[in-house]
């Protein structure tokens, strides 16, 4: 059977898919799909926990709060690291595509692979109507891959969560400290153990 039709009949860019696991797989399983053209970017799906499942839709508010966190930091990185959103990156069984991410490195270093989490210093997902997946499946992810910090963006009670302290790969995997940022606070961003810049919470609120 080849994968054309071993996958596509699972596969659907319809708005009736529902928000909920299409196909177990694992990460080989879904980059052959990729490579096979099964899967493209134009596919409302990405790998959660060997799970593939539906990406929720984006608004106006969500759109815009993610080009305004993805400006501000963008301001504040030393050299050696860059800013980038919406693109994949690898973890153990999962491939999510946060909102933003702060890589080390250049772009290049990238060609023939997407960042992992030792590459990354930061995770952002602005939440409104993914604010539930945002603190459960995407926390427990990558609490588990041992990304140090995440950040939540919640556009349902005006506050930036941040999320530190991961597990790692434990049977329940979690952040140890949770901090939340009102709007007239400034959150710390900080690269290897240093802080290089604060950010004002209301200047990312959309």
């Amino acid at each position: 059977m080849s994968l054309d039709q071993q996958y596509a009949p699972r596969i659907s860019t319809s708005l009736a898919v529902p928000d909920s696991p299409i196909w177990r797989l694992s990460i080989a399983q879904y980059h052959q799909m990729v490579q096979s053209g099964i899967l493209t970017d134009d596919d409302p799906v990405e790998l959660l926990e060997g799970w593939l499942v539906t990406r929720m839709p984006k608004n106006p508010p969500h759109r815009l709060t993610t080009q305004l966190v993805r400006e501000a930091l963008a301001h504040l990185l030393p050299i050696g690291w860059y800013v980038d959103a919406q693109e994949p990156i690898t973890t153990t069984d999962s491939e999510p595509e946060p909102d933003v991410v702060v890589v080390r490195g250049d772009r290049r270093d990238y060609r023939d692979r997407h960042p992992g989490p030792v590459d990354l210093a930061l995770v952002v997902e602005v939440a409104d109507s993914t604010l539930q997946r945002d603190r459960t499946t995407k926390q427990r992810l990558y609490a588990a891959a041992g990304i140090v910090v995440y950040w939540i963006v919640n556009l349902v009670d005006g506050q930036l969560e941040v999320y530190e302290g991961p597990t790692g790969p434990t049977e329940a995997p979690h952040y140890a400290q949770r901090t939340d940022y009102q709007r007239d606070a400034t959150v710390p961003l900080i690269l290897d153990g240093q802080t290089v810049g604060v950010i004002a919470v209301a200047t990312v609120l959309a």
